[in-house]
């Protein structure tokens, strides 16, 4: 089964000119097309931050997007790469 990518998120790439589509690997959730090439991003062994709020709730959510920011943030700082792709459209 695909991974579906929200309204939201796709309007988060369309603002950003970046082209997103479901991962052709199986065992990642979305392809990120840039001019660098294909960043394939999210295991789908783990829970985003989306999924955690409807799971866990709110509070549990914004815990683990701390933790995540805290792994990637040299990526995030750089305005590059995967940590920071799925950052933007799998942790905000």
């Amino acid at each position: 089964m695909k991974y579906i990518i929200s309204e939201r998120t796709k309007q988060i790439a369309k603002s950003l000119n970046i082209d997103i589509r479901p991962s052709t690997k199986k065992s990642k959730k979305i392809d990120v097309y840039t001019p660098q090439g294909i960043l394939s991003i999210g295991s789908r062994s783990y829970p985003d931050y989306h999924e955690y709020i409807k799971t866990k709730g709110l509070e549990y959510a914004n815990k683990r997007r701390e933790m995540y920011m805290k792994r990637h943030q040299k990526d995030i700082n750089a305005g590059k790469g995967k940590g920071f792709y799925s950052f933007i459209f799998l942790w905000n």
